[in-house]
């Protein structure tokens, strides 16, 4: 079975007050039957990982670069991030996507960056609203799967985030068969190219305005493993009830 997990992203959000929420987080859920993982912005990395060692909170980074060093400024390499102690890394969010024209083959090649450096990559895949109007959905997150996840992928490197980029902070959010129809076509891809038993194991997520109050019914589908929270993961107040939600799923 896949690992169930709930990430959370905080964006371009927080400074070193809001690592509070990181304690608070760590004192509220001291075992968990999930993997918890958080994505602070970059200054943020060195102490977030310090702050939860030996706790069940995994820190994760919100992007990496392709290569290992060079003229590259403002860009941070997958080695530096686990150098802080991050063990994750979020890939291909739409955001970057679109504001900074990333192609599926950036987000393999960062993905393999992060291979390479021992982090899990959390490969992101969405449509657009104009995409799922025209009923392209399944053809736009077939094509980002084959190309944006590396050859030879398994459970311990890539972890799926769909992620319809028509619902990420809108408040709008598919229906539960419009998940489960990608989620479950996102394993059969899987699975056909990486064999039964890898593509069952690799967590797929689903992420897109998931909160409190519907985090239960979108776990009930078989093929959602877990979520990648966006708001609702700034504040443990809002976050605990998901990760309660899916320990229970």
């Amino acid at each position: 079975m896949a690992k169930k997990i709930a990430a959370g992203n905080w964006k371009m959000n927080g400074t070193s007050a809001s690592l509070s929420e990181l304690e608070t987080l760590t004192k509220s859920h001291s075992t968990c039957d999930c993997a918890i993982v958080i994505c602070p912005p970059a200054p943020l990395l060195f102490r977030a990982a310090d702050l939860t060692q030996d706790s069940v909170i995994n820190i994760g980074a919100q992007d990496c670069h392709t290569d290992q060093s060079g003229a590259f400024t403002g860009d941070v390499a997958a080695h530096m991030i686990a150098d802080t102690g991050a063990s994750y890394v979020i890939v291909g969010h739409s955001e970057r996507r679109e504001a900074y024209a990333e192609r599926n083959r950036d987000v393999r090649n960062k993905a393999e960056a992060a291979r390479d450096a021992g982090l899990t990559a959390i490969v992101c895949l969405g449509e657009s609203l104009e995409d799922r109007e025209a009923d392209n959905t399944l053809d736009i997150i077939g094509g980002q799967l084959a190309g944006s996840v590396p050859n030879g992928a398994t459970a311990d490197t890539v972890v799926i985030a769909y992620e319809p980029i028509w619902a990420i902070g809108t408040g709008k959010v598919p229906t539960l068969d419009q998940i489960i129809q990608v989620h479950d076509f996102m394993r059969g891809e899987l699975c056909a190219r990486f064999g039964t038993e890898t593509g069952n194991q690799i967590s797929l997520l689903y992420g897109g305005s998931v909160k409190a109050s519907n985090a239960a019914e979108i776990f009930k589908a078989d093929n959602v493993d877990g979520a990648l929270v966006g708001g609702a993961s700034l504040q443990a107040s809002d976050f605990s009830p998901i990760i309660d939600a899916l320990n229970t799923a």
